[in-house]
């Protein structure tokens, strides 16, 4: 008969109870190279949130088409935004990553910040079980992405969920779904704004651009285009602008199906063509600048506003490790620290 000790000391428990903020963000491929990108789109668009397409169709598309051709070209697009230090947005992830908890320390709160990435590496499985191998017991997840979508705070949820499931012991967890309409998000954003007015002047119209989702995922509850509409009437309303001086746009469609709209392409190619030739342009949405600003805003719609006609063009970076920003996100976790 099995018989107890009468103690925890042999079940490592009594050196449990550490609390963890976890930093989640897309991802990216580990090199600027097809075969690494095919790796990344593999394990991206394999996704049921992120393509709802029934599984067997989309999987031989998928295979048989996409990941045999787009690897390449992503990798080309890559290329041009790489730099000394490796992918932008991991750079930028780390330096988040970092700063937040230089800024738990100096406020003496005894929790680790840790990084990982839906897609990539890190992983979120590795990163969780390295919580867990460190004491972690109680992890405040702060998937970055402002505005919730099932596509990415909610296959947040999901890739949390499957590997917990594996696990005898399950951690308490926070889950911080969306900050859209949080003031410190509002204010860091308002700021940047700001600052890029009192530089280059005001511009002639402002672009709001996010990034863009299917039409239907909208018409079956996903909150997305809600969450984007207020974010854009907050930071509106923070900088006293009217309906003329700025528009909401969605970018970075994927396939034919329709997405939500005005597209920022054709609206930055409307602009440039109407008249409208000194525009800025902010993507709210991302909240550390990668290949959907870098390339897709700052380069091709660039392009496309100066091939309409359009003069001046600015791209307002995103957030990423700024002192504000960095705030918001000491606000968003302390609560559940203390």
């Amino acid at each position: 008969m099995y018989k107890f000790s009468g103690l925890d000391k042999d079940t490592g428990h009594q050196a449990r109870g550490k609390k963890g903020v976890l930093l989640m963000n897309l991802g990216t491929p580990d090199e600027p190279t097809t075969p690494s990108v095919r790796r990344y789109l593999a394990e991206f668009l394999s996704d049921p949130r992120v393509v709802e397409i029934p599984r067997l169709v989309w999987l031989t598309i998928l295979h048989g088409i996409i990941l045999r051709t787009r690897p390449a070209k992503s990798a080309a697009l890559y290329k041009e935004i790489w730099t000394e230090d490796g992918s932008p947005l991991m750079d930028i992830s780390k330096r988040q990553q970092a700063k937040l908890q230089a800024q738990l320390d100096e406020q003496g709160i005894d929790a680790k910040v840790y990084l990982a990435m839906r897609y990539g590496n890190p992983s979120t499985a590795s990163t969780l079980q390295q919580m867990h191998k460190e004491g972690v017991d109680e992890i405040t997840v702060l998937p970055l992405y402002p505005q919730y979508a099932g596509p990415t705070s909610g296959t947040v949820f999901d890739a949390i969920a499957r590997e917990l499931m594996k696990w005898r012991f399950v951690p308490s967890i926070n889950f911080i779904n969306t900050y859209h309409d949080n003031q410190d998000y509002i204010d860091a954003l308002a700021e940047s704004i700001e600052q890029d007015f009192a530089k280059h002047g005001k511009p002639k119209k402002l672009v709001m651009s996010y990034h863009g989702m299917p039409k239907r995922n909208h018409l079956l509850g996903d909150p997305y285009y809600c969450f984007c509409a207020k974010t854009t009437r907050l930071v509106v309303e923070k900088l006293g602008l009217t309906e003329d001086d700025y528009v909401m746009t969605f970018q970075s469609r994927f396939g034919k199906a329709e997405w939500l709209g005005p597209y920022t392409d054709a609206t930055i190619e409307e602009l440039g063509k109407t008249g409208v030739d000194d525009i800025a342009v902010i993507c709210p949405a991302f909240s550390a600048d990668c290949l959907e600003t870098l390339e897709e805003i700052k380069g091709e719609n660039r392009e496309v506003f100066e091939e309409a006609g359009g003069k001046q063009f600015r791209y307002i970076e995103a957030l990423n490790d700024h002192p504000s920003h960095i705030k918001m996100m000491l606000g968003l976790v302390k609560r559940y620290l203390k």
